[in-house]
């Protein structure tokens, strides 16, 4: 089955061949900025993470999220560049460390971490969406739908590890009034 984020893109490539390079608006230049920042500082999250953790599946996920989050930032930074917008100020890279020597007062737990993950993939999901949708040049809403297809993926399975080791947080469920009870 042709993945429908694939298809829109390749869609959108099609037509960028022929489409006049306009000046970013600033709507775009803002969901750039925004969302390189918001990659960058997760980086620094999911490393701290690193440093936290012995859960193997847990480490995976975090390294996987790291990739991913610098290769996004690189893209869109490597964009901006070309385009001559400023690159926003970023936390320094953490360096690595022992996770049995972070105190207990400071140490995030697995379920935190895991969950401070999501909640950052959560954010990116929308702030893709956001940027595709205010893009007017073909070539950076391209970039967004490419993005948001990869956060989707990262987060699908995400959920998945969170539901297995029962760090998911889900809201009170909803039961309307005279709801018939079954």
């Amino acid at each position: 089955m042709t993945n429908l984020f694939e298809a829109v893109a390749n869609t959108l490539k099609v037509k960028l061949d022929n489409e006049p390079k306009s000046p970013l608006h600033v709507g775009e230049v803002m969901s750039c900025w925004v969302y390189v920042a918001m990659m960058d500082e997760a980086s620094i999250f999911m490393q701290a993470g690193v440093n936290m953790t012995t859960d193997d599946e847990l480490l995976d996920m975090l390294k996987d999220s790291i990739e991913q989050c610098d290769k996004q930032s690189t893209k869109l930074k490597d964009f901006m560049k070309t385009e001559g917008v400023h690159l926003p100020n970023v936390s320094e890279p953490r360096p690595n460390s022992d996770p049995n020597s972070v105190p207990l007062g400071v140490k995030l737990t697995d379920d935190e971490i895991a969950n401070g993950v999501s909640i950052k993939t959560a954010s990116a999901i929308i702030a893709c969406a956001t940027g595709a949708s205010q893009s007017i040049r073909t070539d950076l809403g391209t970039i967004w739908v490419d993005f948001l297809s990869e956060k989707l993926l990262f987060g699908t399975s995400l959920k998945t590890l969170l539901i297995k080791r029962g760090w998911i947080k889900v809201p009170p469920y909803y039961y309307p009034p005279g709801l018939p009870q079954q």
